[in-house]
């Protein structure tokens, strides 16, 4: 029993002994495997040794940081010229704002003015924010002719329709700068292209005086008493 015992020690031993044998020896050859794949794939791109792996990893690395601040760069830049473009706007939203009200505020203040002289000098005004405003024009022409300047009032109607070639008003005043002038076919004609933009003006042909020098001609005779022709 004593050597029977003594065998199963032994052989339990020399078992112990080969497993740990054989861990160590499948420990060293799988370290032998992963050194030996290392190597070979540093050989494969290149990097001979530790000093390789580094400044090739701090190049990496570096090109990669400069790919990325060219990018933050670049997005904040175009966020920069977004918002000088957003400021600018807000910046010219709130010109238009305070002209559009001192503009009112003129409009107004020609409407209730009586001396015709000041009437131009607010028309101008207007004009100096709104160089080719066509009513401003239309009304400072409307006023020169009530002190007798036709050949400016023409002038002005002229400029306004360059501006809006469908704005009914500037055909009427400068039918009336012509009919002042002599000018009666040219007169006729334009009265008749404001009739066709205004139906609202067929009103006015009776009463409007500058149109004196016309009431003798036929075909100005026909538009107002038969006005329906050229609605």
């Amino acid at each position: 029993m004593k050597a029977e015992v003594t065998e199963k020690v032994v052989a339990a031993k020399l078992e112990a002994s080969d497993r740990a044998i054989r861990y160590t020896t499948d420990t060293t050859n799988n370290i032998f495997y992963i050194i030996t794949a290392t190597a070979s794939l540093l050989v494969l791109v290149g990097w001979k040794s530790l000093r390789d792996i580094k400044e090739n990893v701090e190049l990496i690395t570096g090109k990669r940081v400069e790919e990325l601040t060219a990018e933050y760069e670049n997005r904040l830049n175009n966020m920069e010229a977004a918002l000088k473009k957003r400021s600018e706007q807000i910046v010219a939203a709130q010109q238009d704002i305070s002209n559009s009200t001192l503009v009112h505020s003129l409009w107004m203040r020609a409407g209730l003015e009586i001396n015709d002289q000041e009437k131009i000098k607010i028309y101008d005004q207007i004009l100096e924010i709104y160089p080719g405003d066509v009513e401003a024009l239309t009304y400072k022409a409307d006023t020169l002719l009530d002190i007798g300047e036709d050949s400016r009032a023409l002038s002005l109607v002229n400029q306004a329709l360059q501006n809006d070639s469908e704005y009914a008003m500037a055909y009427w005043q400068k039918a009336c700068a012509e009919a002042k002038l002599d000018l009666v076919n040219e007169a006729l004609a334009d009265i008749k292209k404001a009739l066709e933009l205004s139906a609202a003006l067929k009103d006015e042909l009776a009463s409007e005086s500058n149109f004196e020098k016309l009431r003798d001609c036929q075909e100005f005779n026909v538009l107002t008493g038969d006005l329906d022709l050229y609605a």
